[in-house]
């Protein structure tokens, strides 16, 4: 531990990004040793990833966004966050629909869920590297290698409620861990700039959290929660609660 505390912040930054990465690239391996999987599976798979993403729109966003300090009231921005976040998607998905005839429904839905993570995923990464930026001394610098291996341990399961789902629109299983993993490559470049340009990301923090939430949440409503639901009505209720209960658990234990 003690040679990591001795590298400068840039360093540190990297790293934790790298750990973070990997992390979800683990979990996108998972999807290499599934086959055709059956429609309950397919269920919970869907059920159990608009659990996660719930529980990480409210845990690992909103409530960190509310904790930083900004020209307006916290509540206020953090609303107004969401809110653009989630016209976001649905403008998006608007767009998308235009080009149905295209892309094919099931390339709509696999764009928006890819989408709706891979922006979640840039504040989180700027987060961490705030963090390394802002630290001084060892307590600090080791509360912030903290906070990245709290979110390296929820890419894992972020990383397969990415790939599963591309893998249940019909994808190859390469092509769903190739892109599931991508979506964890932008956490790099946004922790790094997040520790180059900590004073000026710091009044962007709870914009870029909230508007990450409000996006997320809308794919889950709009695009998660009906194809789940479409199977058994049980199994889905179920995986859904079970996927909140676990990324609730590593926030709580790990954020």
């Amino acid at each position: 531990m003690q040679w990591f505390l001795r590298l400068s912040f840039l360093q540190q930054a990297l790293l934790s990004s790298l750990l973070m990465y990997l992390m979800t690239t683990l979990g996108a391996s998972f999807v290499l040793f599934s086959r055709g999987a059956k429609k309950n599976v397919l269920t919970v798979f869907n059920g159990g990833a608009a659990g996660i993403m719930i529980a990480a729109s409210f845990f690992s966003l909103l409530l960190p966004a509310l904790s930083y300090e900004s020209a307006l009231p916290s509540g206020v921005v953090v609303t107004m966050g969401f809110l653009f976040g989630g016209a976001f998607i649905v403008f998006s998905d608007l767009f998308l629909s235009r080009r149905t005839r295209k892309m094919g429904e099931g390339k709509r839905k696999c764009a928006l869920l890819y989408l709706a993570v891979t922006l979640h995923n840039i504040p989180e990464g700027m987060a961490v590297g705030v963090a390394f930026s802002a630290a001084v001394g060892a307590e600090a610098m080791v509360a912030a290698a903290l906070l990245a291996v709290g979110i390296a341990v929820q890419n894992l399961p972020e990383g397969m409620c990415v790939a599963f789902p591309l893998r249940a629109e019909g994808m190859s299983r390469t092509k769903s861990f190739l892109f599931s993993q991508g979506s964890g490559l932008i956490e790099i470049p946004s922790c790094l700039l997040g520790a180059v340009a900590a004073s000026f990301i710091e009044g962007l923090m709870p914009w870029a959290l909230s508007f990450s939430a409000g996006a997320m949440i809308a794919v889950v409503c709009s695009e998660l929660i009906p194809e789940c639901y479409e199977g058994n009505k049980t199994l889905a209720t179920f995986s859904t609660v079970l996927g909140f209960c676990l990324m609730m658990l590593l926030d709580v234990l790990l954020g």
